[in-house]
């Protein structure tokens, strides 16, 4: 982070002076004929360094990224599994599932807003607009009404006519919310099983007097047999990816 102002003061410093010295601006911007606005590559480069600082948020917040990471942690608590898979092994594969889910959606950003401002047919701001229409729609699609109407009536948003005038500050608390949800209710149908299976070695390790020994040690290995029978992963992936349905 240090390291990132330093740089940053760097450039605030330096880019005037080498704008005088070789007559290129650092900081310009521009109206075009249309009417849009145009920045210079200095200030193009500088938004785009400040929205990385944000693409940790960004996959959190606007991705599937959080309804797979609670329902895999929730999963390895219902096995009795406290380290195993490890956080980075979880974290991974999220990832991975996530870029798999999200796949459609990062094609039409690539081809509505990365493309054509490669081509210098759309500037900063337009290609950022294009691009956060495909994110809108796929949080739309996931976030449920209920949740919408609660964040709409907490930030006294007045009622919009379509769901595309629907802003972000309240569309992103209400997809987040949703996807609270949802994880909440794909974890509970899993744990479900896993708990039957406690209930049934605390009984008969009760009947057979064996108070002492701790049910979770007997039952752990029934439950990871069960999962490995039943090809556990393959069921949860899948049906994380189902559910999206988008």
């Amino acid at each position: 982070m240090t390291v990132r102002i330093l740089a940053l003061l760097l450039v605030f410093i330096t880019g005037p002076v080498f704008a005088v010295d070789t007559g290129i601006p650092a900081f310009n911007i521009t109206t075009e004929p249309g009417g849009a606005t145009n920045y210079s590559v200095t200030l193009q480069i500088l938004i785009l360094m400040t929205m990385l600082t944000f693409l940790p948020a960004i996959i959190m917040m606007m991705t599937s990224f959080t309804r797979i990471m609670i329902v895999f942690a929730i999963l390895r608590q219902a096995l009795g599994l406290q380290q195993t898979p490890s956080n980075q092994i979880l974290i991974g594969l999220t990832m991975f599932l996530t870029l798999f889910v999200m796949g459609p959606v990062l094609d039409k950003v690539y081809v509505e807003a990365v493309q054509p401002y490669m081509n210098e047919e759309l500037n900063v701001l337009q290609a950022i607009e294009a691009g956060s229409g495909p994110f809108r729609e796929f949080m739309l699609y996931q976030t449920r009404e209920s949740d919408l109407d609660l964040f709409m009536t907490i930030s006294n948003t007045p009622q919009v006519a379509t769901p595309a005038e629907i802003p972000f500050r309240v569309l992103v608390p209400a997809f987040v919310t949703s996807e609270l949800k949802t994880a909440f209710q794909i974890g509970f149908m899993l744990f479900i099983p896993f708990l039957v299976i406690d209930l049934v070695v605390a009984s008969v390790l009760m009947a057979m007097g064996m108070m002492m020994l701790s049910p979770v040690i007997v039952s752990l290995p029934f439950k990871i047999m069960l999962f490995v029978l039943v090809d556990g992963w393959a069921m949860v992936i899948g049906t994380l990816a189902a559910s999206f349905g988008f």
